[in-house]
């Protein structure tokens, strides 16, 4: 029989095992991995690293994670807390601006009425040129002379229609406080002497002041009857009062307290 040399055969000592190569093989890999080893090792750490961040991330993200259920009643009790007050603040301002426009415009409302009241005593009063529509009133004598009382009367008349200033021949202006006086045969308004005709100019509203000259037994009728003077009206559409009054400074009246 021919001799076996060591190593020819299967059973020699140098003969390869099966699990022998298998870790021959890994050793040679990992010593001198090859190139498509190597790219997916890179593959494979990247996609680590990346479930690692992430992970992290939730953990950092999840503040309310792990929580007691009496935990999270308490923070969602303390943040409807703090939307009420907030709510309550809210409305608390928008009430006080309210209430600050309100007064602001109380108060404009009062100092506007203050105004034209101011305006409307001082026309009354005779302290300030007006012009407005009214009538122009020449009372001219000629069978007789005109008395000082149906030069009163008229005033008064047409005061009671609604006269809101009058003025006589140009130089007096009548006020609730006019005087008149007979001096000499003169009839003086405030101290004036007024020369004949005179000429009452009248503002106010036109139709009411002739009612207040025309009725029977009225102003016009007792100077034309009575007086033999004939009276002219002219209905015009503006007034021009220029003279105005001094004002009068009170001596011993006072205004109360508060007002």
């Amino acid at each position: 029989m021919p001799e076996r040399t060591p190593g020819s055969g299967p059973t020699g000592d140098a003969a390869e095992r099966p699990g022998d190569a298998g870790r021959d093989r890994l050793a040679r890999a990992l010593v001198r991995p090859s190139r498509s080893q190597a790219v997916v090792g890179v593959l494979l750490a990247v996609l680590g690293f990346a479930a690692i961040v992430q992970v992290r991330s939730n953990q950092l993200d999840d503040t309310y994670s792990g929580r007691r259920e009496q935990d999270l009643i308490e923070i969602l009790g303390g943040l409807t807390g703090t939307s009420d007050r907030a709510r309550r603040e809210i409305e608390r301002l928008e009430q006080t601006q309210s209430r600050l426009l309100s007064d602001t415009s109380a108060r404009s409302a009062a100092v506007d009425q203050a105004a034209e009241r101011v305006e409307t005593l001082n026309i009354l009063a005779g302290l300030v040129p007006v012009t407005g529509p009214g009538l122009r009133i020449t009372i001219t004598e000629e069978t007789g002379r005109v008395s000082i009382d149906s030069l009163l009367d008229t005033v008064q008349e047409l005061r009671t229609a609604g006269a809101e200033a009058m003025e006589f021949n140009d130089e007096v202006r009548l006020a609730a406080e006019s005087s008149f006086d007979e001096v000499d045969g003169s009839i003086e308004v405030d101290g004036v002497p007024l020369d004949t005709p005179y000429v009452l100019e009248v503002i106010g509203e036109t139709n009411t002041l002739q009612g207040g000259l025309t009725f029977p037994s009225g102003p016009i009728s007792s100077l034309e009857t009575q007086d033999g003077a004939r009276v002219d009206v002219e209905e015009l559409s503006s007034i021009d009062i220029q003279s105005v009054r001094s004002a009068t400074r009170p001596e011993f009246a006072q205004p109360e307290q508060g007002q």
